[in-house]
């Protein structure tokens, strides 16, 4: 998603891998200054790849971290548009249930109904 919660890119998983997986197809070659993301997101070697590119973390540290890790909470509030998009997405019927048998079906779903919101 981009700053005003539009899709830009997406990847694919399989439901019983962690989303986490899919970070780094998504955020290679883009530049950005910030990434948001839920408490699902925060692990050591993202904080570190984000770090490196000189890009700000704004995630939630999980509960069970032992060292505590700040993050900009006023950013974080924005994290709200990710939310909406999904919601968005799922007005459509066919991706709220995954009615298409195929990765590649499922997937044009996806970018048709994100261009129906995108004119919108």
């Amino acid at each position: 998603m981009d700053a005003l919660g539009n899709l830009v890119r997406f990847v694919l998983l399989p439901g019983q891998r962690h989303d986490t997986v899919g970070v780094p197809p998504l955020i290679e070659g883009v530049t950005f200054g910030a990434l948001l993301g839920d408490r699902a997101f925060d692990t050591d070697w993202l904080r570190a790849d984000l770090d490196a590119r000189g890009a700000a973390a704004v995630i939630p540290p999980k509960a069970n971290r032992k060292a505590t890790v700040a993050f900009d909470r006023e950013m974080y509030r924005w994290r709200h548009l990710i939310e909406n998009a999904f919601a968005k997405l799922k007005e459509f019927r066919a991706i709220a249930t995954r009615y298409d048998k195929t990765d590649v079906s499922f997937a044009a779903s996806i970018h048709l109904a994100a261009a129906i919101i995108a004119s919108r």
